[in-house]
This record gives structure tokens, sequence and C-alpha cells, in this order.
């Protein structure tokens, strides 16, 4: 069988695209996999890694602000709809998936066009602009939220959830306290902010640096590599000011700008602080971890608000708006992690929605639809 994947432009939609054709290859070792993306976007670089081909369309999104330059990107839309039906002519897929993103509107459309079932997967509870417009020409949809019935047709959803990383579970809170230094003993803070960084989250954290480092918890605070210089600098003039004055007495925290060992650091974590993207969501579900989520206001359609209000609504997950972080984010979260009581409730309640080995129940929509 042939499969043909489309989607990026975030890793959001790269990550759930290739563990999707990794499952694919699981189930049916003798497949053959072909993505399609957009020029000089992130999976052009990324599928590769993953040891998938990958041809990029020369798809770009809409300029809102100025509209003449739209000129050029409906032209570039146009030469990508004709390339993508002659990928599909010489590919021949059996079924192809669109994960959203740029490239996956033009793939799918034409294959839709080309009597080629399409699957889409939507990460997100407020869907995509390139989903919703393919709903239509879409076979199954599976989504991770309940309540997708106002986006898409109801007889086509399937609740699967999201595909997360591989190898979070498994880590122990006492290898992860001799990993980081830690004390196995001490409440943990995790904060966690993206590969980049979330600019709110660092700047609130580094406001309050003086009131963490003088409570009995520790902190795991992973920057994201944009603001790492300024949350180490900040960490350590308060540090070397605290050892001038011989106070000794310090809380832990560990910063860095990545976290390698994603599993060891939910391991200890007693509450997270996070984002509220699609992939971040469906991990601390599985893992039935307490959370505070900031969305991110920079995002289309403000998606994350959606994400993290539908964990909210099942007393889930605490929400705290970007523009009220500064002043908020750790009062609350100081409040939280020294309360058993609301840390139980609120792990019941995520592990709940946590949905497990996506990644093979959708490609096991996938070859379905092939099969039919």
């Amino acid at each position: 069988m042939n499969f043909l994947i489309s989607g990026g432009g975030t890793g959001g939609h790269i990550f759930p695209a290739v563990s999707i054709a990794n499952a694919l290859r699981e189930l049916r070792p003798d497949c053959k996999i072909l993505f399609v993306g957009a020029d000089n976007r992130m999976e052009m670089e990324r599928v590769p890694q993953a040891g998938y081909d990958i041809i990029g369309l020369p798809v770009r999104g809409f300029d809102r602000r100025h509209i003449w330059r739209n000129i050029s990107v409906l032209w570039d839309l146009r030469k990508s709809l004709r390339m993508a039906r002659k990928i599909i002519q010489d590919f021949k897929p059996d079924v192809a998936i669109g994960v959203g993103g740029y490239a996956s509107g033009a793939a799918m459309k034409a294959a839709a066009r080309m009597g080629v079932p399409v699957l889409l997967q939507e990460q997100n509870g407020f869907a995509g602009v390139t989903n919703k417009l393919l709903k239509n020409d879409a076979a199954r949809i599976c989504v991770a939220y309940e309540g997708m019935e106002r986006f898409f047709p109801a007889d086509k959803i399937i609740l699967t959830g999201n595909p997360v990383r591989q190898n979070l579970e498994g880590g122990s809170r006492a290898e992860a306290a001799e990993y980081f230094g830690l004390d196995p003993e001490k409440k943990t803070l995790l904060i966690i902010g993206g590969s980049l960084g979330a600019r709110t989250i660092n700047e609130s954290i580094i406001s309050h640096l003086p009131e963490l480092l003088d409570s009995d918890i520790q902190v795991i605070w992973q920057t994201g590599k944009t603001y790492h210089d300024q949350c180490k600098e900040a960490l350590n003039n308060i540090l070397d000011n605290k050892e001038k004055t011989a106070d000794t007495e310090l809380s832990t925290v560990f910063c860095s700008a990545f976290l390698s060992r994603m599993d060891l650091a939910y391991a200890t974590a007693d509450l997270v602080i996070s984002r509220a993207g699609a992939s971040s969501i469906s991990e601390l579900c599985l893992l039935g971890k307490p959370c505070i989520l900031v969305p991110s206001p920079n995002v289309a359609e403000d998606h994350q608000t959606h994400n993290a209000m539908a964990l909210v609504r099942k007393e889930a997950a605490i929400l705290v708006r970007d523009v009220d972080a500064g002043e908020q984010l750790i009062e609350n979260a100081m409040r939280v992690i020294h309360n058993d009581d609301k840390l139980r409730h609120l792990h019941d309640n995520i592990l709940l929605l946590a949905q497990r080995d996506s990644a093979r129940r959708i490609a096991e929509e996938v070859l379905a639809l092939a099969n039919k």
C-alpha cells in the first residue's frame, strides 16, 4: 500500500504526521510512505530526519495585512495544486492523510478530486482553517477533543486523541532527582514553554525568582533557546546576591534551554506550568499531571485557549491567561503545589481525558479506508 501524508509548518503538525507514519510502518512494514510539505518550512528538515521522503510545494499562507501581496500567494497555490496532482498521479496513494498546514490543503484537495480517500487529523479543540475547508472532502476525521461536531460532520468524526512522544513513561522520581540534582522528597514545579520558549512564562518566573528561591519547593525550568541567556543571567544574579548575604538555604532551580529527558522531568513533577499546545496537553493527560496552562495569544484563532478550556471545564487543569501571568501565575502555582487535595483532584480528572495509542488507532483507520 502507498500512503501520502501532508502537513506541517509547526512541530504541532509535524510530530503527529511522523507518528502516524511510524504506526503505519509497524502495521504494514511493506507500505510506502511519501510526505508533502511546504517549501522552506521545518517539515522539509524534520521529516527526512525521521527517515521519510518529502516533496515541497511553494504554497504559502494568505497575507491578511497586505492584501495586494496575495496575488503571488494565489499563483503559488495554483502551482501547488498542479504539483500535488502530478505527485498523486506518480505515487498512486491508497489513502491521503492531512494533518493541517498550508501544504495539506493543496495535497488533500488534489487527492479528493482524483478519487483518493482522505483522512484528516485535527489536533486542537478549535479546528484549523485548512481542515475546516477540507471537511467535505474527507472520508474520516480523527479528533482529539469531544464536541467537534460544531466544525465537522458528526458521521465522519472519530475520537482518537493526539499521538504523543514515545518513552515519556517509566521514569522514576529517584532517578529524576539524581539526574537533575534535586531532592526526591521535595515538591517540584516543572516549567515548560516549548523548544523556543514562552516569553510571558519566562518573564513571570524571572520577576518571581526571589519568591521561588525562598520557598520550600524546587524548580525544573525549561526556558527555550530564545530566552535561555536572559533567564540564566537573572537566576545567577539572584544566587550571587544570596551567597554574599550568607543565605545558603536555597531551593534548587534546574535551568536549561532544552530538556532531553522529559520522562524524568515529568516523573518528578508535582505540578506543571505549560503552554496549551495540542501535543503538550495530550502528554499531560496521558501522564495524569496536574497543570496550570498559559495559552499562547500568538496562535491562529486562539486555539490554545480552546484547548485549555476543554480541560478547565472538566476541572482537569487551571487556566491563567497570558495577560494575567505576571501577577497570577506564580501565586497560583505556589498555592496549588502545597494543596495535596487539589493536586489529587487535578490528577484524577486529567487522567480521565487521556487517549492512549492514538497513532496506532489513527493508522488503523487509515488501513480500514484503504481496504474499503
